[in-house]
């Protein structure tokens, strides 16, 4: 899971640039398999951050719930349970009937 790096920890993850154009990338990439996330310097400042695919895949998942957390809290703050309708009312209104939504496919996100 991904969590807050220690101070200690970010300076061990610190490489510079200069290896990569050492020709050190494939020792680099297994340095981020082995021991996790390495934060790339040029001219003493951050350039960029390595990390496994399966730590971005696992960061941009964690980033897309935060967004979908973000938009309900929004949505749940205007709510009024006065102005709610039934499934049952709303099929009323349109004329459907459980039959006509049977075999119907819909993917909610």
């Amino acid at each position: 899971m991904l969590g807050q790096i220690p101070a200690a920890e970010i300076m061990k993850s610190m490489i510079p640039i200069t290896r990569f154009n050492r020709g050190e990338a494939s020792r680099i990439f297994d340095e981020v398999a082995s021991s996790g996330t390495k934060i790339v310097v040029k001219n003493n400042r951050p350039a960029c951050v390595l990390m496994s695919p399966e730590q971005y895949t696992e960061l941009m998942e964690l980033l897309s719930d935060y967004i979908l957390l973000d938009e309900a809290e929004r949505r749940m703050a205007g709510f009024d349970a006065g102005k709610t309708v039934s499934q049952a009312e709303v099929m009323r209104e349109f004329g459907l009937t459980q039959a006509d939504l049977d075999g119907v496919d819909v993917e909610l996100e």
